[in-house]
């Protein structure tokens, strides 16, 4: 979740406990610096759900009805509690001041800060699907079309733009960025797919496409880019899911690509934070595809 709907959350509430794992033991649902925040009838986070987050949020109401101001608790995640991940996570429940939530938003605004970018180049039916499944994660997602038309039927919450020269956004777009291709022109996608993998940079670089456009592709890039190598390119996308073209389905199998790759380095020690992105405001792009 978002720094903008944490203040939201905070400011709506009177009395909030914050709830952080402060230790882990073995194996545990999520890492050391998880934060939950239970309010007497609403929680915003999650410290990873189960019994523990049950045992928790318990503790928490009643710190809320006793007027206590901090608690530890110590939960071995077993039998004992019905939970099997076999290890030990130490809580740390607070009252929250002010200032308390004037930091906790500060905290969520720089994980939102570093949250790494993804690029869909191209608003059609596959562009429009995976916008309205990258706004529950936790990236920054751009949709980006020449057509203002497409751009506006996205109803996700993610940044939009609508671009005249869209491979610019790809030459200013921070290191370690994601890219998915997938416009309503084979020279374009062809143009921006060399670009993204020309900055040599990209967390993902992905196309659109069959075995036969990535061999295209690869001709193409040697004659125009200077023998450009492609072997960093993921095309065709999501392939190893299912053959199923529906653009909701291919949309699903292509999140998980990205994001395995832009969370394989950072799994074990990424910081947990916020998980969802905040709220902002029908036909085939070219023949055979929808895009």
């Amino acid at each position: 979740m978002s720094a903008r709907s944490l203040d939201a959350f905070l400011s709506a509430q009177a009395s909030v406990i914050r709830v952080e794992v402060t230790r882990v033991r073995g194996s545990s649902p999520r890492n050391t610096g998880t934060e939950m925040f239970v309010a007497p009838d609403a929680i915003w986070g999650t410290i990873g759900g189960g019994q523990l987050e049950f045992i928790a949020i318990d503790a928490a109401r009643e710190m809320l009805r006793d007027g206590a101001l901090q608690r530890d608790l110590d939960v071995p995640l077993g039998p004992e509690i019905g939970q099997c991940c076999g290890g030990r996570v130490e809580l740390r429940l607070s009252r929250m001041r002010s200032s308390d939530k004037r930091a906790a938003v500060d905290r969520a605004t720089r994980t939102d800060e570093t949250r790494p970018h993804v690029y869909v180049m191209g608003a059609g039916h596959v562009g429009r699907a995976l916008a309205d499944l990258f706004q529950h994660l936790p990236v920054h997602c751009i949709l980006i079309d020449t057509r203002a038309e497409e751009i506006e039927q996205c109803t996700a919450a993610v940044e939009t733009r609508v671009s005249a020269l869209p491979e610019a956004e790809i030459w200013t777009a921070p290191a370690g960025s994601a890219f998915i291709i997938l416009t309503h022109d084979h020279g374009l996608d062809f143009l921006l797919t060399s670009a993204a993998l020309e900055r040599d940079d990209a967390a993902y670089v992905g196309m659109i496409g069959s075995a036969t456009e990535r061999a295209k592709l690869k001709n193409w890039a040697h004659r125009n880019c200077g023998g450009l190598s492609i072997e960093q390119l993921n095309c065709p996308i999501g392939a190893s899911g299912s053959r199923d073209k529906r653009p909701s389905v291919i949309a699903a199998f292509v999140v998980a690509e990205v994001m395995a790759e832009l969370t394989s380095e950072t799994a074990a020690t990424a910081p947990a934070g916020a998980t969802q992105a905040p709220v902002q405001g029908h036909h085939n792009d070219r023949k055979g595809r929808s895009a």
